[in-house]
């Protein structure tokens, strides 16, 4: 491991969250089999031995889920294999009645991962090219892209693990048994039922976990943690998060809050928890985290939102979590690019939410082009100035721009213009298209653009070459306008002829804080208000918090709103209200 790595532990709560981060972790390991780039591997992975001394290469990484979530996935993993049960038959002396469940069917893509472990692959190229060739891990990923086009796995993803590509250590996966997965009964719905969990064994085990990962590290920066928002899983969040603050409150703590566009066999009452879920969670998260930022592709977080977020160059179903996850990990790929550099002067997670939070101001927005729309062959500055009237980006956190300008600070990043020109050469004499074209510099470009829609704001940019590698069984969500490199075609493919693989994405987001979160907190601050919890839900109370707790949220979460006043003293006006009756 590099001296100069900051390492960074992820800690995943939630079945939606291990969705988002399954693919997180996916696009990280594709981007860690090709050539070293800007983006530091071991920044978020760890070096290991198994018990026979072969290396291991695994996600610094704390899975919490519930009961029935794993399926055909081990909770202990594959790389650490023992004779456990073995050992406990051989010392019984008497008779052994063994009864075993059918596993759960694989998936192609699982299976040919089992191949893949078994060296079954492996002995399928030797002898198709010759008996004593050796073949490498990247022929390996080769025949798996090869494959790809076979890999339709629409109807066959039931959970997180049906398409996890790598494996994870011993000490990731932690499954609380007194919550059911499926099922009508033993739900984790409600945000009381999270907050009682972190307590007695499940506390001990999340602390032993931590302690396992954080003393291995050398220069800790931070926690990243992704929780789910719209169940009891907030609760949970909120009770780790307020633990990582008092045990480690010089470290960055930065919280993704994920709920999904909509819930299998969701009822109204079920609904009136989620957005309720989802207010006391952006409260407490809020409060202590470096910052929070929610996610989620529904077109809003209360009862009655508009229409899921659509990109013009993706085709993906917002019912499927295979495809919104997908999508969101895209997304928080780049943000979290920053932070994950081998550069030694790029911020800390620290110095990035420092940066963005001023004034009181924990919760920002996130914003997401993906994939960033530029034609192959040409430039930058091409690109942007074909976005003049409007930004390209749409909401990843269900909050609109106010599109005035008014911004308090940004972070912006652009991953992926590997080998595309960031520049337009000129001809001497030659005038240039628009100012864009005239700039030299990459970032100058990216700057001069961002500036002429947020003149006074504070800006951070960060441009990273290697883009987004998609690899199995990454969802063919692109659309047919993308070549293999995710840039746009200037001709469509002929009719009939089956369009190419896309193999790797640019993405340009945007992490902000701005008038338009105050908006949208006052938004939910107003919904959840005008609920009269005891006479609509008083299950939700009985399961906790008490109602003085939760009159004291509301009040939080409306003064959280005021934070984000503009400089002339004026709030936002609503664009929308929730009618909760």
């Amino acid at each position: 491991m590099s001296s100069h790595c900051k390492e960074v532990v992820t800690i995943q709560l939630g079945h939606y969250s291990n969705f988002v981060g399954t693919h997180w972790w996916n696009l990280q390991d594709a981007s860690s089999s090709n050539s070293p780039d800007e983006v530091h591997s071991d920044v978020v992975f760890r070096e290991g031995q198994t018990l026979g001394g072969h290396v291991t290469y695994t996600p610094r990484l704390i899975a919490l889920d519930l009961k029935g979530s794993l399926q055909t996935l081990r909770q202990e993993g594959s790389l650490y294999e023992t004779d456990k049960d073995d050992n406990i038959a051989s010392t019984w002396e008497g008779n052994i009645t063994m009864h075993k469940e059918t596993p759960p069917t694989k998936n192609p893509f699982l299976q040919d991962l089992d191949k893949l472990d078994k060296g079954e692959i492996f002995a399928d190229f030797a002898s198709q090219s010759h008996p004593q060739c050796s073949v490498s891990v990247a022929t390996v990923n080769d025949h798996l892209e090869r494959l790809q086009n076979t890999y339709r796995l629409e109807g066959s993803v039931r959970v997180w693990s049906d398409f996890l590509r790598i494996h994870l250590h011993p000490r990731t996966i932690s499954v609380i048994h007194e919550f059911n997965h499926d099922g009508e009964t033993q739900r984790l719905e409600a945000f009381g039922q999270g907050e009682a969990l972190l307590q007695g064994s499940v506390l001990d085990e999340l602390e032993d976990r931590l302690h396992f990962f954080i003393e291995e590290c050398d220069h800790l920066q931070g926690f990243q943690v992704l929780c789910d928002l719209a169940d009891g899983f907030s609760g949970l969040g909120s009770k780790v998060t307020e633990m990582l603050q008092d045990s480690y409150g010089g470290r960055g703590i930065l919280t993704w809050g994920l709920a999904p566009v909509s819930h299998p066999d969701s009822t109204p009452m079920k609904d009136l928890y989620h957005m309720i879920n989802c207010a006391l969670g952006t409260v407490h998260l809020a409060r202590n985290s470096s910052f929070f930022c929610p996610m989620t592709l529904r077109g809003g977080l209360g009862r009655r939102p508009t229409s899921p977020v659509a990109f013009p160059h993706l085709n993906y179903n917002p019912s499927l979590w295979y495809h919104s996850s997908a999508v969101l990990a895209l997304g928080l790929d780049a943000l979290t690019a920053s932070y994950r550099l081998r550069n030694n002067t790029v911020p800390t997670m620290w110095q990035v939410a420092e940066e963005l939070t001023l004034s009181g101001r924990k919760v920002v927005a996130a914003y997401g082009a993906v994939p960033f729309p530029m034609m192959q062959g040409s430039c930058l500055p091409d690109a942007l100035s074909s976005f003049a009237d409007a930004l390209p980006w749409k909401p990843l956190s269900a909050c609109p721009e106010l599109g005035d300008g008014r911004c308090y600070s940004q972070m912006v990043t652009l991953k992926g213009l590997e080998g595309q020109s960031l520049v337009r050469s000129l001809e001497p004499g030659t005038q240039p298209l628009s100012p864009l074209h005239s700039l030299s510099r990459g970032d100058d470009v990216l700057e001069a653009y961002i500036r002429s829609f947020y003149p006074t704001t504070t800006l951070a940019l960060q441009l990273v070459s290697a883009p987004s590698k998609l690899t199995p069984p990454f969802p063919r969500i692109c659309s047919q306008s993308l070549g293999v490199q995710g840039l746009l075609q200037s001709q469509a493919p002929p009719p009939g002829s089956s369009a190419p693989v896309v193999s790797s994405l640019p993405v340009l987001t945007s992490l902000q804080s701005s008038p338009a979160i105050g908006q949208w907190l006052s938004d939910m601050h107003r919904g959840v208000s005008a609920l009269d919890i005891c006479r609509r839900s008083p299950s939700f109370l009985s399961q906790g918090p008490e109602m003085a707790d939760y009159m004291e949220a509301l009040e939080e979460l409306r003064l959280l709103a005021r934070c984000y006043r503009d400089d002339s003293g004026g709030v936002a006006r609503s664009s929308s209200s929730e009618d909760d009756d």
